[in-house]
C-alpha cells in the first residue's frame, strides 16, 4: 500500500460514521441517477419518435348532425369542398378518429380468414383503422413507399350506421403493419381479411403512421380504409401549410358553425394539442425524475461538502502540524481530495451494484429495456467530479490554515 493512502484511510477508520454515510449517500445517488437518465431518455425517445403525421401543421374539427333531416353525405362534400378551397390548406379528409388523440377505431385485419382462430397469434384490437378519401396522403403528411394510394373512385360513400359500412377491396397498411402481418416482407398484393372473414388486398404501403393510441407497444400498426365517416358524426382533419394553421382554423370554425344550422361543432383544436395531451404523462415523469435526481446530487453534494468541512474543523492541530513540519499547501489539498475520493469511490461501487439491481428490476417489473452501461460509466465519472468538486473548497481552506494559528486554536 502507497504510504501517503495509510494515514487517510486510518483517519476515515477513527471517524467512520460520517464516511459511511456519504458513501451511502452516493451509492443511492448513483442508482437512482443511472436508472432515472434512462427513463428520462427512454420517454424524451417515445415523445420524439416520427409519427409520420405533418403534427404542427394539422388541425382537426368535430361536428355531429342531430336534425332528423341531417343529410350527412351532403354535409361532408359541402365542407370538404368550401375546406380545400381555402388559400394555404393542402389537403383536408373527413375520417372516423384523430389520431394520437388517445381514442379512435381498434380492429385488426389478418392474413387467413378466421383471424386468431387460425392458428395465428393476432388478436381483432392489434390494429388501428383510419377512413380517408383521395386526400388522405395531402391531409395526413404520410408518405407511400410501395403500391399506389387511392384512387377517387374507390372511396365508399358515408354508411347510414355502422352496420352498413363494408369492407373495401383494397386497403393501404404501414410498414410495420406489413410486417406484423407478412413477416416474410412481401405484403404488397398480398391479401388480408377482417374479423368478418372478408377479403382485401394490400394495394400501398406507407412509411410510418401512428395510431390513434400513442401509449401502445405499437402504435404504428395502422392501416387506411377507402371509405367516408358513417353519420352522423364526422371528424374534419386539415392540413395546412407553416405558419397558417391558426388562422385558417378559426376561419373554417366561423364558416362551418355558421354554414348548417343542423349539426353542431362540437370542437376544434390542433393535432399538436392532442399529442401533448396524449403524452403528458410521460413529459411529466420525465419532468419528476429530473427533479428527483436533481435534488438527490445536490443532497448528495452538500454531504460531501459537509464531511469535508467538518474534517478540517476537527483537525486543525493535524494541518498545522503537518505545515510546520513542511508540509506544502499541496500536500494538504492532495490529503484531504484523496480521502474525499477514497469515500467517493466507496460509494460508487456500491452504487455500481444498486444501479444494476434496480434496473433489473425495473426491467422485470416494468418490461423496460434493459440499462444501457453506458449510462453507468457516465454516473460514475458524474459522481467523481461531483465528490472533487464539493471537497474542493474546505481542501483550499485546509490548506490556508497557518501552523501560528493552528497552534493558538488548541
Amino acid at each position: 500500500m502507497n504510504l501517503a493512502i495509510r494515514p487517510i484511510l486510518s483517519a476515515l477508520v477513527r471517524n467512520r460514521t460520517g464516511a459511511i454515510l456519504v458513501a451511502l449517500q452516493i451509492a443511492i445517488a448513483l442508482a437512482v441517477l443511472v436508472n432515472a437518465v434512462f427513463m428520462v431518455k427512454q420517454r424524451v425517445e417515445k415523445i420524439g419518435r416520427p409519427t409520420g403525421l405533418d403534427v404542427e401543421n394539422i388541425f382537426v374539427v368535430a361536428s355531429t348532425g342531430f336534425a332528423r333531416d341531417f343529410d350527412h353525405s351532403a354535409a361532408l362534400h359541402e365542407d370538404l369542398a368550401y375546406v380545400r378551397g381555402i388559400p394555404g390548406v393542402i389537403g383536408a379528409i373527413a375520417t372516423n378518429a384523430v389520431p394520437l388523440s388517445g381514442g379512435g377505431m381498434a380492429s385488426g385485419i389478418t392474413p387467413r380468414p378466421g383471424g386468431s382462430n387460425s392458428g395465428y397469434p393476432f388478436e381483432w384490437g392489434d390494429g388501428n383503422y383510419f377512413e380517408v378519401d383521395e386526400q388522405g396522403l395531402k391531409a395526413l403528411g404520410a408518405r407511400l413507399v410501395e403500391g399506389r394510394y387511392f384512387r377517387a373512385d374507390e372511396i365508399q360513400p358515408a354508411p347510414s350506421n355502422p352496420g352498413e359500412a363494408g369492407f373495401p377491396p383494397g386497403v393501404i397498411v404501414t410498414r410495420a403493419y406489413a410486417a406484423k402481418l407478412f413477416p416474410d416482407g412481401h405484403a404488397l398484393g398480398r391479401t388480408v381479411y377482417d374479423f368478418l372473414s372478408r377479403p382485401a388486398k394490400i394495394i400501398g404501403i406507407l412509411d410510418t403512421l401512428h395510431g390513434s393510441w400513442p401509449s401502445l407497444d405499437h402504435p404504428d400498426r395502422v392501416y387506411l380504409i377507402p371509405r367516408l365517416p358513417t353519420a352522423p358524426r364526422a371528424i374534419y382533419l386539415i392540413r395546412t401549410e407553416p405558419g397558417r394553421r391558426d388562422a385558417i382554423m378559426r376561419q373554417v370554425e366561423e364558416h362551418l358553425s355558421a354554414s348548417n344550422a343542423r349539426r353542431a361543432i362540437r370542437w376544434v383544436r390542433s393535432l399538436a394539442d392532442f399529442k401533448a395531451e396524449s403524452y403528458l404523462r410521460d413529459h411529466n415523469m420525465g419532468i419528476f425524475l429530473i427533479t428527483v435526481t436533481t435534488l438527490l446530487l445536490a443532497i448528495s453534494a452538500l454531504g460531501i461538502f459537509g464531511l469535508a468541512t467538518f474534517n478540517v474543523n476537527t483537525r486543525t492541530r493535524q494541518i498545522g502540524t503537518r505545515r510546520a513540519v513542511g508540509a506544502r499547501r499541496f500536500d494538504i489539498v492532495s490529503y484531504f481530495m484523496t480521502e474525499n475520493w477514497l469515500i467517493t469511490s466507496c460509494g460508487v461501487l456500491l452504487g455500481c451494484v444498486l444501479a444494476l439491481g434496480v434496473g433489473y428490476w425495473l426491467s422485470q417489473q416494468y418490461k423496460l429495456p434493459r440499462l444501457d452501461l453506458y449510462y453507468l460509466i457516465g454516473g460514475v465519472l458524474g459522481l467523481w467530479v461531483l465528490g472533487l468538486l464539493a471537497a474542493w473548497q474546505p481542501a483550499r481552506r485546509a490548506a490556508r490554515i497557518s501552523p501560528a494559528v493552528a497552534t493558538r486554536t488548541v
